[in-house]
Protein backbone atom coordinates (compact mmCIF):
# COMPACT_ATOMS: atom_id res chain seq x y z
CA UNK A 1 0.00 0.00 0.00
CA UNK A 2 3.20 2.10 0.10
CA UNK A 3 4.76 3.81 -2.99
CA UNK A 4 8.76 3.19 -2.79
CA UNK A 5 10.08 7.06 -3.36
CA UNK A 6 13.24 5.26 -5.23
CA UNK A 7 13.12 4.92 -8.92
CA UNK A 8 11.53 2.10 -8.42
CA UNK A 9 7.97 2.02 -7.68
CA UNK A 10 5.36 -0.25 -5.98
CA UNK A 11 1.82 -0.56 -7.24
CA UNK A 12 -0.38 0.33 -4.90
CA UNK A 13 -2.40 3.86 -4.57
CA UNK A 14 -3.16 5.47 -1.51
CA UNK A 15 -6.98 6.21 -0.59
CA UNK A 16 -6.46 9.87 -0.23
CA UNK A 17 -5.71 9.90 -3.99
CA UNK A 18 -8.40 8.80 -5.19
CA UNK A 19 -11.22 9.74 -3.04
CA UNK A 20 -9.70 13.31 -3.59
CA UNK A 21 -10.00 13.05 -7.71
CA UNK A 22 -13.18 10.43 -7.86
CA UNK A 23 -15.59 12.19 -10.40
CA UNK A 24 -12.61 13.32 -12.36
CA UNK A 25 -11.93 9.30 -12.31
CA UNK A 26 -15.75 8.53 -13.29
CA UNK A 27 -15.21 10.99 -16.68
CA UNK A 28 -12.30 9.74 -17.43
CA UNK A 29 -13.54 6.11 -17.12
CA UNK A 30 -15.94 6.64 -19.91
CA UNK A 31 -13.55 8.38 -21.86
CA UNK A 32 -10.93 5.15 -21.82
CA UNK A 33 -13.89 2.66 -22.53
CA UNK A 34 -14.68 4.35 -25.63
CA UNK A 35 -11.43 5.53 -26.84
CA UNK A 36 -10.06 1.67 -28.68
CA UNK A 37 -13.63 1.45 -30.47
CA UNK A 38 -13.28 5.21 -31.78
CA UNK A 39 -9.38 4.45 -32.10
CA UNK A 40 -10.35 0.80 -34.02
CA UNK A 41 -12.62 2.91 -36.56
CA UNK A 42 -10.38 5.70 -37.76
CA UNK A 43 -7.76 3.79 -38.68
CA UNK A 44 -9.91 0.72 -40.13
CA UNK A 45 -11.10 3.74 -41.72
CA UNK A 46 -7.82 5.13 -42.97
CA UNK A 47 -6.58 2.24 -44.28
CA UNK A 48 -9.48 1.96 -46.53
CA UNK A 49 -9.61 5.03 -47.78
CA UNK A 50 -5.75 5.52 -48.70
CA UNK A 51 -5.85 6.65 -52.59
CA UNK A 52 -4.79 4.61 -55.12
CA UNK A 53 -2.00 7.08 -56.37
CA UNK A 54 -0.64 7.05 -52.27
CA UNK A 55 0.16 4.03 -50.46
CA UNK A 56 -1.80 0.99 -51.43
CA UNK A 57 -4.41 -0.50 -48.48
CA UNK A 58 -2.95 -3.58 -46.59
CA UNK A 59 -4.79 -6.64 -47.80
CA UNK A 60 -6.35 -7.53 -44.96
CA UNK A 61 -5.83 -4.85 -42.40
CA UNK A 62 -9.51 -4.34 -41.57
CA UNK A 63 -9.91 -8.18 -40.80
CA UNK A 64 -7.05 -8.42 -38.79
CA UNK A 65 -7.93 -5.29 -37.01
CA UNK A 66 -11.45 -6.69 -36.43
CA UNK A 67 -9.80 -10.00 -35.36
CA UNK A 68 -7.58 -8.49 -32.95
CA UNK A 69 -10.00 -6.80 -31.09
CA UNK A 70 -12.19 -9.62 -31.04
CA UNK A 71 -9.06 -11.60 -29.23
CA UNK A 72 -9.16 -9.08 -26.60
CA UNK A 73 -12.61 -8.44 -26.08
CA UNK A 74 -12.49 -12.36 -25.52
CA UNK A 75 -9.72 -12.24 -23.19
CA UNK A 76 -11.19 -9.16 -21.03
CA UNK A 77 -14.58 -10.89 -20.76
CA UNK A 78 -13.07 -14.36 -19.61
CA UNK A 79 -9.53 -13.31 -17.43
CA UNK A 80 -11.54 -9.72 -15.99
CA UNK A 81 -14.12 -11.53 -13.41
CA UNK A 82 -10.60 -13.39 -12.12
CA UNK A 83 -9.28 -10.11 -11.07
CA UNK A 84 -10.17 -8.33 -8.14
CA UNK A 85 -9.95 -4.85 -6.29
CA UNK A 86 -8.03 -4.80 -2.76
CA UNK A 87 -8.63 -2.13 -0.02
CA UNK A 88 -6.72 -1.79 3.29
CA UNK A 89 -6.84 -0.10 6.41
CA UNK A 90 -4.31 0.53 8.54
CA UNK A 91 -4.63 2.51 11.88
CA UNK A 92 -1.75 5.19 12.33
CA UNK A 93 0.08 5.52 15.36
CA UNK A 94 -1.52 8.51 17.32
CA UNK A 95 1.91 9.81 17.87
CA UNK A 96 2.38 9.79 14.68
CA UNK A 97 -0.68 10.99 13.44
CA UNK A 98 -0.21 14.40 16.25
CA UNK A 99 2.88 15.06 15.26
CA UNK A 100 1.72 15.52 11.43
CA UNK A 101 -1.14 18.07 12.58
CA UNK A 102 1.24 19.92 14.68
CA UNK A 103 2.94 20.54 11.43
CA UNK A 104 -0.16 23.43 10.60
CA UNK A 105 0.16 26.64 12.15
CA UNK A 106 -2.04 27.15 15.28
CA UNK A 107 -2.72 23.79 15.64
CA UNK A 108 -2.85 23.01 19.52
CA UNK A 109 -4.29 19.57 20.99
CA UNK A 110 -6.27 20.82 24.47
CA UNK A 111 -4.39 19.59 27.75
CA UNK A 112 -5.06 16.42 28.86
CA UNK A 113 -6.96 15.26 25.56
CA UNK A 114 -5.72 12.08 23.65
CA UNK A 115 -4.99 12.54 19.57
CA UNK A 116 -8.12 10.64 17.84
CA UNK A 117 -7.52 7.39 16.30
CA UNK A 118 -6.34 7.92 12.81
CA UNK A 119 -6.65 5.81 9.75
CA UNK A 120 -5.23 5.69 6.01
CA UNK A 121 -6.23 3.37 3.38
CA UNK A 122 -4.87 1.87 0.07
CA UNK A 123 -6.04 0.50 -2.72
CA UNK A 124 -4.19 -2.61 -5.48
CA UNK A 125 -5.62 -5.35 -7.24
CA UNK A 126 -5.30 -9.04 -6.28
CA UNK A 127 -6.49 -12.33 -8.57
CA UNK A 128 -8.75 -15.52 -7.36
CA UNK A 129 -6.25 -18.32 -7.15
CA UNK A 130 -8.48 -21.32 -6.74
CA UNK A 131 -12.41 -22.18 -5.54
CA UNK A 132 -11.58 -22.41 -1.88
CA UNK A 133 -11.79 -18.65 -1.92
CA UNK A 134 -7.71 -17.67 -1.71
CA UNK A 135 -6.71 -14.68 -3.36
CA UNK A 136 -3.50 -13.57 -4.13
CA UNK A 137 -1.77 -10.11 -4.47
CA UNK A 138 1.30 -8.62 -3.64
CA UNK A 139 2.89 -8.46 0.16
CA UNK A 140 3.02 -4.28 -0.13
CA UNK A 141 -0.61 -3.92 -1.14
CA UNK A 142 -1.68 -5.50 2.22
CA UNK A 143 1.44 -5.20 4.93
CA UNK A 144 0.11 -3.84 8.19
CA UNK A 145 -3.51 -4.14 7.16
CA UNK A 146 -5.99 -4.24 9.65
CA UNK A 147 -8.76 -4.54 7.33
CA UNK A 148 -8.78 -5.91 4.33
CA UNK A 149 -12.11 -5.52 1.55
CA UNK A 150 -12.16 -7.45 -1.81
CA UNK A 151 -14.13 -6.02 -4.46
CA UNK A 152 -15.47 -8.47 -7.00
CA UNK A 153 -16.03 -7.87 -10.88
CA UNK A 154 -19.54 -7.92 -10.39
CA UNK A 155 -19.70 -4.80 -7.82
CA UNK A 156 -19.96 -7.70 -4.59
CA UNK A 157 -17.73 -6.71 -1.55
CA UNK A 158 -16.43 -9.16 0.76
CA UNK A 159 -14.59 -8.90 4.14
CA UNK A 160 -10.62 -10.89 3.77
CA UNK A 161 -8.26 -12.51 5.86
CA UNK A 162 -4.49 -12.55 5.50
CA UNK A 163 -3.56 -16.15 5.16
CA UNK A 164 0.20 -16.16 4.54
CA UNK A 165 3.01 -13.72 3.02
CA UNK A 166 6.55 -13.53 2.09
CA UNK A 167 8.27 -10.35 1.88
CA UNK A 168 10.89 -11.32 -0.26
CA UNK A 169 8.65 -12.51 -3.37
CA UNK A 170 6.38 -9.56 -2.68
CA UNK A 171 3.84 -12.08 -2.69
CA UNK A 172 0.79 -12.44 0.20
CA UNK A 173 -2.18 -14.90 0.11
CA UNK A 174 -5.84 -13.99 1.32
CA UNK A 175 -8.65 -15.81 1.92
CA UNK A 176 -12.69 -14.72 1.59
CA UNK A 177 -15.35 -16.62 2.10
CA UNK A 178 -17.56 -17.34 -1.11
CA UNK A 179 -19.33 -19.95 -2.55
CA UNK A 180 -17.34 -21.68 -5.49
CA UNK A 181 -19.76 -20.65 -8.41
CA UNK A 182 -18.83 -16.68 -7.60
CA UNK A 183 -15.40 -17.70 -7.57
CA UNK A 184 -12.90 -17.45 -11.42
CA UNK A 185 -10.14 -18.70 -10.40
CA UNK A 186 -6.83 -17.87 -12.96
CA UNK A 187 -5.06 -20.17 -15.57
CA UNK A 188 -1.52 -20.19 -15.50
CA UNK A 189 1.06 -20.41 -18.18
CA UNK A 190 4.69 -20.70 -17.57
CA UNK A 191 6.79 -17.83 -17.84
CA UNK A 192 9.91 -19.93 -18.53
CA UNK A 193 8.16 -20.00 -21.93
CA UNK A 194 7.86 -16.37 -22.38
CA UNK A 195 9.78 -14.32 -24.57
CA UNK A 196 10.62 -10.84 -25.81
CA UNK A 197 7.51 -9.46 -28.30
CA UNK A 198 4.88 -11.42 -27.47
CA UNK A 199 2.30 -9.97 -26.66
CA UNK A 200 1.73 -8.70 -22.75
CA UNK A 201 -2.08 -7.77 -21.11
CA UNK A 202 -2.32 -6.10 -17.93
CA UNK A 203 -5.90 -5.84 -15.63
CA UNK A 204 -5.84 -4.37 -12.47
CA UNK A 205 -7.25 -1.32 -10.77
CA UNK A 206 -4.89 1.73 -11.48
CA UNK A 207 -5.31 4.73 -9.09
CA UNK A 208 -8.62 3.08 -8.08
CA UNK A 209 -10.48 2.38 -11.90
CA UNK A 210 -11.47 -1.13 -11.43
CA UNK A 211 -11.30 -3.65 -14.63
CA UNK A 212 -8.53 -1.78 -16.38
CA UNK A 213 -6.86 -3.94 -19.27
CA UNK A 214 -3.99 -2.13 -21.18
CA UNK A 215 -2.09 -4.12 -23.66
CA UNK A 216 1.48 -4.13 -24.81
CA UNK A 217 4.35 -6.65 -25.43
CA UNK A 218 6.72 -8.32 -22.83
CA UNK A 219 10.07 -5.63 -23.63
CA UNK A 220 12.74 -7.53 -21.45
CA UNK A 221 13.10 -10.98 -19.20
CA UNK A 222 15.31 -11.67 -16.59
CA UNK A 223 15.49 -8.59 -15.05
CA UNK A 224 15.83 -8.61 -11.10
CA UNK A 225 14.11 -5.98 -8.75
CA UNK A 226 14.13 -5.31 -4.84
CA UNK A 227 12.55 -7.18 -3.17
CA UNK A 228 11.00 -5.39 -0.08
CA UNK A 229 11.76 -1.91 1.26
CA UNK A 230 11.18 -3.77 5.17
CA UNK A 231 13.76 -6.73 4.89
CA UNK A 232 17.26 -6.39 7.10
CA UNK A 233 19.03 -7.91 4.40
CA UNK A 234 19.28 -6.73 0.25
CA UNK A 235 17.21 -9.49 -1.24
CA UNK A 236 15.81 -9.51 -5.01
CA UNK A 237 13.37 -10.88 -6.75
CA UNK A 238 15.21 -12.78 -9.88
CA UNK A 239 13.44 -13.58 -13.32
CA UNK A 240 11.15 -10.51 -13.35
CA UNK A 241 9.53 -9.42 -16.83
CA UNK A 242 9.46 -6.20 -17.89
CA UNK A 243 6.66 -5.01 -20.22
CA UNK A 244 5.42 -1.76 -21.45
CA UNK A 245 2.04 -2.33 -20.97
CA UNK A 246 0.65 0.51 -18.99
CA UNK A 247 0.23 -0.14 -14.93
CA UNK A 248 0.33 2.73 -12.53
CA UNK A 249 -0.01 2.75 -8.86
CA UNK A 250 -2.95 0.62 -8.02
CA UNK A 251 -2.17 -2.11 -10.61
CA UNK A 252 -0.22 -4.10 -7.84
CA UNK A 253 -0.95 -7.83 -7.38
CA UNK A 254 -2.92 -7.61 -10.45
CA UNK A 255 -2.08 -9.95 -13.24
CA UNK A 256 -0.27 -9.66 -16.43
CA UNK A 257 -1.42 -12.88 -19.49
CA UNK A 258 -0.28 -13.52 -23.01
CA UNK A 259 -2.74 -13.54 -25.69
CA UNK A 260 -4.78 -16.53 -24.80
CA UNK A 261 -5.69 -15.14 -21.21
CA UNK A 262 -2.82 -17.58 -19.41
CA UNK A 263 -1.28 -15.43 -15.89
CA UNK A 264 2.76 -15.39 -16.69
CA UNK A 265 2.97 -12.80 -13.96
CA UNK A 266 1.67 -10.38 -11.07
CA UNK A 267 2.49 -6.87 -11.56
CA UNK A 268 4.33 -5.55 -8.69
CA UNK A 269 6.74 -1.99 -9.61
CA UNK A 270 7.50 0.40 -12.26
CA UNK A 271 10.27 2.36 -13.43
CA UNK A 272 9.63 6.24 -13.05
CA UNK A 273 10.59 9.59 -12.15
CA UNK A 274 7.53 10.73 -11.06
CA UNK A 275 5.64 7.44 -9.64
CA UNK A 276 3.33 7.01 -12.95
CA UNK A 277 3.53 4.52 -15.81
CA UNK A 278 6.99 5.54 -17.83
CA UNK A 279 6.74 2.17 -19.95
CA UNK A 280 8.69 0.33 -17.85
CA UNK A 281 6.82 -2.05 -15.45
CA UNK A 282 7.63 -5.47 -13.95
CA UNK A 283 5.89 -8.37 -13.35
CA UNK A 284 6.92 -11.62 -10.66
CA UNK A 285 6.95 -14.41 -12.88
CA UNK A 286 4.35 -17.29 -12.50
CA UNK A 287 7.88 -19.50 -12.27
CA UNK A 288 7.97 -18.12 -8.82
CA UNK A 289 4.25 -17.75 -8.11
CA UNK A 290 3.47 -21.36 -8.82
CA UNK A 291 6.42 -22.04 -6.17
CA UNK A 292 5.42 -19.49 -3.61
CA UNK A 293 1.80 -19.46 -3.28
CA UNK A 294 1.01 -23.32 -2.22
CA UNK A 295 3.78 -22.98 0.20
CA UNK A 296 1.99 -19.41 1.63
CA UNK A 297 -1.44 -21.21 1.65
CA UNK A 298 -0.15 -24.76 3.88
CA UNK A 299 1.95 -23.17 5.82
CA UNK A 300 1.69 -19.08 5.75
CA UNK A 301 5.20 -18.62 5.10
CA UNK A 302 7.61 -19.55 2.08
CA UNK A 303 12.02 -20.76 3.17
CA UNK A 304 14.11 -19.59 0.53
CA UNK A 305 17.27 -21.45 0.18
CA UNK A 306 19.94 -19.13 1.04
CA UNK A 307 23.97 -18.67 0.08
CA UNK A 308 24.53 -16.18 2.90
CA UNK A 309 26.75 -13.79 0.25
CA UNK A 310 26.74 -10.34 -0.93
CA UNK A 311 27.97 -9.38 -4.03
CA UNK A 312 28.11 -7.17 -7.94
CA UNK A 313 28.88 -8.30 -11.47
CA UNK A 314 32.67 -8.54 -12.33
CA UNK A 315 32.87 -5.75 -14.92
CA UNK A 316 36.01 -5.03 -16.88
CA UNK A 317 37.29 -2.19 -14.12
CA UNK A 318 36.74 -4.84 -11.13
CA UNK A 319 38.42 -7.41 -13.57
CA UNK A 320 41.30 -4.95 -13.76
CA UNK A 321 41.88 -3.80 -10.38
CA UNK A 322 42.31 -7.71 -9.49
CA UNK A 323 44.39 -8.44 -12.15
CA UNK A 324 41.73 -10.74 -13.97
CA UNK A 325 41.61 -10.65 -17.74
CA UNK A 326 38.96 -7.76 -18.05
CA UNK A 327 37.01 -10.32 -20.29
CA UNK A 328 36.68 -12.57 -17.24
CA UNK A 329 32.68 -12.58 -15.92
CA UNK A 330 31.04 -13.59 -13.00
CA UNK A 331 29.89 -12.41 -9.17
CA UNK A 332 32.30 -11.08 -7.21
CA UNK A 333 31.65 -11.66 -3.56
CA UNK A 334 31.85 -8.72 -1.65
CA UNK A 335 30.55 -9.46 1.67
CA UNK A 336 30.17 -13.14 3.44
CA UNK A 337 27.00 -13.32 5.73
CA UNK A 338 28.39 -14.58 9.39
CA UNK A 339 26.86 -17.69 10.45
CA UNK A 340 25.90 -18.82 6.67
CA UNK A 341 26.62 -21.31 4.32
CA UNK A 342 28.83 -19.83 2.57
CA UNK A 343 31.27 -18.89 5.69
CA UNK A 344 30.95 -22.10 6.78
CA UNK A 345 32.12 -23.47 3.53
CA UNK A 346 35.28 -20.88 3.56
CA UNK A 347 34.05 -18.57 0.76
CA UNK A 348 36.21 -15.18 0.90
CA UNK A 349 34.52 -11.43 0.59
CA UNK A 350 36.17 -8.62 -0.61
CA UNK A 351 38.49 -7.13 1.62
CA UNK A 352 40.18 -4.21 -0.17
CA UNK A 353 38.81 -0.99 -1.67
CA UNK A 354 40.23 0.65 -4.71
CA UNK A 355 38.68 3.90 -6.29
CA UNK A 356 37.06 3.36 -9.56
CA UNK A 357 35.16 6.49 -11.14
CA UNK A 358 35.55 8.13 -8.31
CA UNK A 359 33.71 5.78 -6.19
CA UNK A 360 35.45 4.01 -3.30
CA UNK A 361 34.72 0.15 -4.18
CA UNK A 362 35.51 -3.34 -2.56
CA UNK A 363 37.41 -5.83 -4.35
CA UNK A 364 39.46 -8.90 -4.24
CA UNK A 365 36.99 -11.78 -2.64
CA UNK A 366 35.91 -14.66 -4.35
CA UNK A 367 34.63 -14.29 -8.11
CA UNK A 368 31.90 -17.24 -8.73
CA UNK A 369 31.90 -18.26 -12.28
CA UNK A 370 29.61 -21.30 -12.02
CA UNK A 371 27.12 -23.10 -10.40
CA UNK A 372 26.39 -26.80 -10.43
CA UNK A 373 28.02 -26.64 -14.29
CA UNK A 374 25.75 -24.07 -15.57
CA UNK A 375 28.19 -20.54 -15.91
CA UNK A 376 27.03 -17.03 -13.78
CA UNK A 377 27.88 -14.59 -15.78
CA UNK A 378 26.75 -11.92 -12.89
CA UNK A 379 24.91 -12.27 -9.67
CA UNK A 380 21.88 -11.82 -11.25
CA UNK A 381 22.23 -15.19 -12.59
CA UNK A 382 23.44 -17.02 -9.30
CA UNK A 383 20.16 -15.35 -7.48
CA UNK A 384 17.91 -16.76 -10.36
CA UNK A 385 19.57 -20.50 -10.11
CA UNK A 386 19.44 -20.34 -6.22
CA UNK A 387 15.70 -19.31 -6.46
CA UNK A 388 14.39 -21.68 -8.95
CA UNK A 389 16.75 -24.31 -8.73
CA UNK A 390 17.48 -25.22 -5.24
CA UNK A 391 16.05 -26.19 -2.27
CA UNK A 392 16.77 -25.70 1.17
CA UNK A 393 19.35 -28.60 2.15
CA UNK A 394 20.42 -28.74 -1.14
CA UNK A 395 24.34 -29.37 -2.20
CA UNK A 396 25.58 -27.13 -4.89
CA UNK A 397 29.04 -26.96 -6.31
CA UNK A 398 30.53 -23.25 -6.82
CA UNK A 399 33.39 -22.68 -9.29
CA UNK A 400 35.35 -19.93 -8.78
CA UNK A 401 38.29 -17.79 -9.10
CA UNK A 402 40.31 -17.43 -5.79
CA UNK A 403 43.43 -15.00 -6.00
CA UNK A 404 43.08 -15.75 -9.89
CA UNK A 405 43.10 -19.32 -8.98
CA UNK A 406 40.29 -21.96 -10.49
CA UNK A 407 38.73 -23.76 -7.21
CA UNK A 408 35.51 -25.58 -6.67
CA UNK A 409 33.64 -25.07 -3.15
CA UNK A 410 31.04 -27.33 -2.11
CA UNK A 411 27.93 -25.68 0.12
CA UNK A 412 24.75 -27.10 1.71
CA UNK A 413 22.20 -23.91 1.11
CA UNK A 414 20.49 -23.46 4.45
CA UNK A 415 17.09 -21.36 4.82
CA UNK A 416 16.85 -18.13 4.34
CA UNK A 417 16.81 -15.54 7.48
CA UNK A 418 13.32 -13.99 8.43
CA UNK A 419 14.13 -10.04 9.03
CA UNK A 420 13.41 -10.54 12.31
CA UNK A 421 16.13 -12.95 12.16
CA UNK A 422 18.40 -10.89 9.93
CA UNK A 423 18.56 -7.77 11.83
CA UNK A 424 21.43 -8.69 14.10
CA UNK A 425 23.89 -11.47 12.69
CA UNK A 426 24.26 -13.58 15.48
CA UNK A 427 27.98 -15.75 15.51
CA UNK A 428 28.10 -18.24 18.17
CA UNK A 429 31.67 -18.33 17.47
CA UNK A 430 32.88 -14.95 16.78
CA UNK A 431 29.86 -12.89 18.65
CA UNK A 432 30.52 -10.31 16.62
CA UNK A 433 28.34 -8.18 13.83
CA UNK A 434 25.71 -5.51 14.03
CA UNK A 435 23.25 -4.73 11.36
CA UNK A 436 21.78 -1.44 11.64
CA UNK A 437 18.74 -2.07 9.44
CA UNK A 438 18.64 1.09 7.12
CA UNK A 439 19.35 1.77 3.46
CA UNK A 440 21.92 4.82 2.91
CA UNK A 441 24.75 5.97 0.09
CA UNK A 442 28.09 7.90 0.01
CA UNK A 443 28.12 11.35 0.53
CA UNK A 444 28.93 13.55 -2.90
CA UNK A 445 29.14 17.22 -3.78
CA UNK A 446 25.49 17.35 -5.45
CA UNK A 447 24.14 15.24 -2.48
CA UNK A 448 25.51 17.98 0.07
CA UNK A 449 24.22 20.89 -2.21
CA UNK A 450 21.30 19.84 -1.23
CA UNK A 451 21.07 19.45 2.28
CA UNK A 452 22.81 22.63 2.41
CA UNK A 453 25.87 21.30 3.46
CA UNK A 454 29.73 21.55 2.59
CA UNK A 455 30.51 20.51 -0.54
CA UNK A 456 33.22 18.49 0.57
CA UNK A 457 30.88 16.67 3.28
CA UNK A 458 31.50 12.90 3.92
CA UNK A 459 29.63 10.34 5.44
CA UNK A 460 26.69 7.79 5.01
CA UNK A 461 23.47 9.53 3.63
CA UNK A 462 20.79 7.48 5.29
CA UNK A 463 17.79 6.93 2.85
CA UNK A 464 15.38 4.45 4.50
CA UNK A 465 15.13 3.08 7.54
CA UNK A 466 13.59 -0.07 8.14
CA UNK A 467 10.64 0.14 10.41
CA UNK A 468 11.54 -1.94 13.99
CA UNK A 469 15.34 -1.91 13.37
CA UNK A 470 18.23 -0.75 15.34
CA UNK A 471 18.05 2.45 13.39
CA UNK A 472 14.17 3.12 13.87
CA UNK A 473 14.40 2.43 17.47
CA UNK A 474 17.18 4.82 18.11
CA UNK A 475 15.50 7.19 16.23
CA UNK A 476 17.46 7.28 12.77
CA UNK A 477 15.86 9.41 10.30
CA UNK A 478 15.89 8.47 6.74
CA UNK A 479 15.07 10.97 4.09
CA UNK A 480 12.04 13.04 3.30
CA UNK A 481 12.97 14.50 -0.53
CA UNK A 482 13.24 12.81 -3.76
CA UNK A 483 15.54 14.69 -5.79
CA UNK A 484 17.30 13.48 -9.30
CA UNK A 485 20.91 13.63 -9.56
CA UNK A 486 22.82 12.13 -12.31
CA UNK A 487 19.98 10.57 -13.21
CA UNK A 488 19.12 8.78 -10.27
CA UNK A 489 16.64 9.66 -7.97
CA UNK A 490 18.20 10.17 -4.83
CA UNK A 491 15.66 10.21 -1.15
CA UNK A 492 17.92 13.31 0.86
CA UNK A 493 17.50 15.15 4.27
CA UNK A 494 17.82 12.01 5.97
CA UNK A 495 20.87 11.64 8.86
CA UNK A 496 23.84 11.92 7.95
CA UNK A 497 26.29 9.31 9.68
CA UNK A 498 29.79 10.37 10.25
CA UNK A 499 31.38 8.40 12.76
CA UNK A 500 31.02 5.35 15.00
CA UNK A 501 32.53 5.52 18.85
CA UNK A 502 34.43 8.05 17.98
CA UNK A 503 35.79 6.82 14.89
CA UNK A 504 35.19 9.03 11.68
CA UNK A 505 33.05 7.09 8.71
CA UNK A 506 33.22 8.18 5.57
CA UNK A 507 32.18 5.83 2.79
CA UNK A 508 29.34 3.24 3.25
CA UNK A 509 32.11 0.38 3.05
CA UNK A 510 33.86 2.24 6.60
CA UNK A 511 30.57 2.04 8.44
CA UNK A 512 29.99 -1.74 7.62
CA UNK A 513 33.80 -2.39 8.60
CA UNK A 514 32.86 -0.73 11.71
CA UNK A 515 29.73 -2.32 12.60
CA UNK A 516 31.01 -5.63 11.68
CA UNK A 517 33.59 -5.27 14.09
CA UNK A 518 31.43 -4.81 17.19
CA UNK A 519 30.08 -7.63 19.50
CA UNK A 520 26.77 -8.51 18.69
CA UNK A 521 25.49 -6.98 22.27
CA UNK A 522 27.37 -4.03 22.49
CA UNK A 523 26.78 -0.42 23.00
CA UNK A 524 27.50 1.89 20.58
CA UNK A 525 27.39 5.50 19.52
CA UNK A 526 26.43 6.96 16.12
CA UNK A 527 27.47 10.61 15.56
CA UNK A 528 25.53 12.15 12.77
CA UNK A 529 24.66 15.02 11.25
CA UNK A 530 20.93 16.28 11.55
CA UNK A 531 19.60 19.28 9.29
CA UNK A 532 23.41 20.75 9.54
CA UNK A 533 24.03 19.96 13.68
CA UNK A 534 26.36 17.39 14.84
CA UNK A 535 24.98 15.56 17.63
CA UNK A 536 25.41 11.58 19.24
CA UNK A 537 22.86 8.83 18.92
CA UNK A 538 23.66 6.12 21.27
CA UNK A 539 22.36 2.44 20.32
CA UNK A 540 21.93 -0.24 22.62
CA UNK A 541 21.62 -3.73 20.40
CA UNK A 542 20.41 -5.48 23.77
CA UNK A 543 16.66 -6.70 23.50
Amino acid sequence: MRIKTLSFTLLAVLGLLVLSACGTLQSVTGLLEEAPTRALAATTESLESIPAQGLPPVEGSADFLAAYQGTLENLYQAVNPSVVNIRVVQKVDASDALGQLQQFPFFNLPQGQEAPEQYQSGLGSGFVWDEDGHIVTNNHVVRGADKIEVTFSDGSIVSAELVGSDPDSDLAVLKVDLPESQLVPVQLADSEDVSVGQLAIAIGNPFGLQGTMTTGIVSAIGRSIPASETSAQSYTIPDVIQTDAPINPGNSGGVLVDVNGRVIGVTAAIQSTNGSNAGIGFAIPSSIVTKVVPALIEEGSYQHSWLGISGTNLVPDLAKAMELPEDQRGALVIEVIPDSPAEAAGLRGSEQTVTIDGQEVSVGGDVITAIDGQSVNGISDLIAYLAGSTTIGQQVELSLLRDGESESVDVTLAARPTSEQGRVQENPRSQRGITLGLQGLNMDASIANEMDLPSDQQGVLVEQVEPGSLADEAGLRGGDETVTLDGEQVQVGGDVIIGVNGQPVDTVGELRAALSQLPVDEELTLTILRDGSEMEITIDPTP
